[in-house]
């Protein structure tokens, strides 16, 4: 990470640690992807200067012209998990940009841009499950179809699919929205909630994405299959053809969890990202019979991997320590607030909930 002053920041700047006030609050938690909105609030806090991210979200390399501080471990960027995710997504947007000027999927680039990216992060639960941070409301589209891919693989390997099933899952996840290259642009680019028609047209992605994966020969049945299932739902309330549980492929219910998961916890357009302790609490009540439950189950067991000690920051800013766990809401423990003789029970707080976890020890 650098430090670096305010009048340095851009559009863009990721970030590296908690912006903290004069009253010891957090203004702006680490890995912000800053706006001009977000720089102004800042400015309106009196904040002379942060720690941020070499890397802008935009992949690019972030090179201030006056450095305050640069940490040492920090010095080959390029190497950082999130600085190769944020370069596969802006890889993922040219192949997408191209898919809508009519060029067909070249699944060579796209097994380039995911299977490398996948081996690196399989192994780091922590930063995966947190990619949604790093996901702007300009390029959601590209964050979301990168995300999906590598949650997918991740749930096929604590699911125990072979590496090979892994590898086709997690490719399924990255071209699951392929078809939206074929979808009118101002669907795409509309900042508020779709019409009726909008809509409508959207939901044709799944049948334009297949047709467009449907002769790809080195992709498995399954994968296509998914493209075209993954708004599919158990109890036959999904689409194209509201079809159920038994004709649903397993790869399909795979990528439905991370699509949402990922769609829920993310920036949009028109809607605001929630705290992953949030969305699972919504997936579980308002997803229950439609999706898998035996990967929600897993999304729940990596995340809530806190015990009593575990220190969290919730969603009122305040920070907290674990004092018990809850067996029946795991997401909702009871905890002492930090430097206040004050314990909470998030189960009868319901407004209030965890934002991420600071300290696993």
């Amino acid at each position: 990470m650098i430090r670096v002053k305010l009048h340095q920041l851009q559009e863009g700047c990721i970030l590296a640690e908690d912006v903290i006030g004069k009253t010891k609050k957090t203004i702006m938690p680490k890995n912000t992807v800053l706006t001009p909105y977000l720089l102004n609030v800042l400015e309106k806090f009196l904040i002379r200067e942060v720690y941020v991210e070499p890397v802008l979200a935009n992949g690019k390399p972030f090179k201030p012209a006056e450095l305050l501080k640069r940490r040492e471990n920090d010095s080959n960027s390029d190497e950082q998990p999130m600085f190769l995710y944020l370069q596969a997504v802006q890889q993922y947007k040219k192949a997408f940009q191209s898919w809508q000027s009519g060029s067909p999927v070249d699944i060579g680039q796209i097994r380039n841009i995911i299977i490398p990216l996948f081996d690196r992060f399989i192994n780091n639960r922590k930063e995966l499950l947190a990619l949604h941070r790093y996901a702007t409301k300009e390029d959601y589209l590209y964050h979301h179809a990168v995300s999906v891919g590598l949650l997918s693989g991740f749930l096929a390997k604590q699911l125990d699919y072979s590496k090979g099933d892994c590898y086709q899952i997690a490719l399924a996840g990255i071209l699951s929205d392929c078809g939206m290259a074929k979808v009118d642009k101002r669907i795409l680019t509309k900042k508020s909630a779709l019409t009726t028609h909008e809509y409508e047209e959207m939901k044709q992605h799944t049948m334009l994405g297949y047709r467009m994966v449907q002769k790809i020969k080195t992709l498995k049945e399954g994968v296509k299959l998914a493209v075209l299932q993954h708004h599919e739902r158990n109890d036959g309330t999904g689409y194209p053809f509201g079809i159920r549980d038994k004709q649903i492929h397993p790869y399909s219910k795979i990528v439905a969890v991370a699509d949402v998961y990922h769609a829920l916890t993310s920036e949009r357009l028109y809607r605001s990202k929630q705290s992953p302790f949030k969305a699972l609490e919504k997936i579980q009540i308002e997803q229950f019979g439609k999706l898998s439950m035996e990967a929600i189950q897993i999304l729940l067991d990596n995340l809530i991997n806190f015990h009593v000690g575990t220190v969290v920051k919730l969603s009122n800013g305040e920070m907290a320590e674990i004092v018990f766990i809850q067996r029946e809401a795991p997401t909702r423990p009871i905890v002492k607030i930090v430097n206040k003789d004050e314990f909470l029970s998030l189960s009868e707080h319901r407004d209030i909930y965890i934002e991420e976890v600071v300290y696993n020890d």
